[in-house]
């Protein structure tokens, strides 16, 4: 092929689809510049291809309930159930058939700049999404399985139009009428599910954020209330917070640790 490296490499960029032929030539140029290129857009070409099957395939959940007249499809997931501190989060999502599902996935697989920019995507697109915060309070009353479902049946009762089945992820949510299909690692299985993953990571982060800034101290818009050991330090520095879950293992722990003090400081007021 005629060109310089760079004149070849400008080219590569600015075509969408190179043939079997030309990336032939290219391998066979006497350049190794230009060898290099060929093979590096062979690479993209078959990343390209691993990433349009793995999105195709995410619709197959999706595609089997329209095969059967379904039409409107909640995908549903949460964000927080691990962390020490804050609420946990869920949110449903119904997404329209032609949804531009480029990049999406799992939101633990991406950066948050990418879930910010698939957030926007979401809420400019979807047919309807539903959000539940369920706070610390709840929690600790009732533990954080219970909490999760309750923040996913807040975020469902918040659709319009009303879902005919309900694609969550590895539960099965109780008290609700409507169908559901548990999918086993839903989120990286299907795009409805990956959706309210993403609204519900992002929405919990925001709040996390925001947080931070009445406790400065417990890096809460890095750690998003899990037990990083800067987190751990800071709680045995300063005590939980109103924020902090009393029933997970290290916030109960600090209660036990510190009770004989804290009885005492009752007592003298």
């Amino acid at each position: 092929m005629k060109g310089t490296i760079a004149e070849i490499k400008a080219w590569l960029k600015s075509q969408e689809t190179i043939s079997g032929a030309e990336l032939e030539a290219l391998l066979q140029d006497s350049r190794a510049g230009v060898r290099q290129l060929a093979r590096s857009c062979i690479k993209e070409q078959e990343r390209r291809e691993k990433e349009r099957a793995r999105l195709d395939a995410m619709w197959k959940y999706e595609r089997e309930c329209r095969a059967r007249g379904i039409k409107w499809i909640a995908g549903v997931d949460e964000a927080g159930r691990g962390p020490l501190a804050g609420p946990v989060v869920a949110a449903a999502v119904i997404l329209p058939a032609d949804f531009p599902v480029e990049g999406l996935n799992d939101s633990k697989q991406l950066t948050a700049k990418e879930r910010n920019v698939l957030k926007q995507r979401i809420e400019q697109k979807a047919i309807a999404i539903g959000i539940g915060l369920v706070d610390v309070a709840y929690i600790d009353r009732h533990n954080i399985l219970q909490a999760t479902y309750e923040a996913m049946r807040t975020a469902i009762r918040q659709l319009e139009p009303v879902p005919e089945i309900i694609l969550a992820d590895a539960v099965t949510i109780p008290s609700i009428s409507i169908n559901q299909q548990r999918i086993v690692k839903g989120d990286a299985l299907s795009h409805s599910i990956a959706a309210a993953s993403v609204i519900a990571k992002t929405t919990r982060d925001e709040w996390m954020i925001e947080a931070a800034r009445k406790y400065p101290e417990y890096g809460f818009d890095q750690n998003m209330g899990y037990g990083t050991p800067e987190h751990l330090e800071a709680l045995r520095k300063w005590g939980p917070t109103p924020l902090h879950r009393r029933s997970f293992a290290p916030v109960r722990e600090w209660f036990t640790e510190n009770e004989m003090t804290l009885a005492m400081a009752g007592e003298e007021r």
